[in-house]
């Protein structure tokens, strides 16, 4: 899925972005605003992650979608 997409489907795509990543708040999903790199700059905040490793994660979800 292409970044233009996710921004595009972005308040579709917050519920499932929740059920994955469960510690992120409503707020900083929604301050994401569908940005990659903001996603994996809080992953990585929040989880504790490098930023590889939250960026594979992203990856994967995009994937799967």
């Amino acid at each position: 899925m292409n970044t233009d997409m996710i921004q595009g489907k972005w308040k579709e795509l917050s519920g499932s972005v929740k059920a994955q990543w469960g510690k992120l708040t409503d707020d900083e999903i929604t301050q994401a605003e569908g940005d990659r790199e903001k996603l994996e700059g809080l992953i990585q905040q929040k989880y504790g992650k490098t930023k590889e490793e939250a960026k594979t994660e992203v990856d994967k979800f995009f994937d799967k979608l």
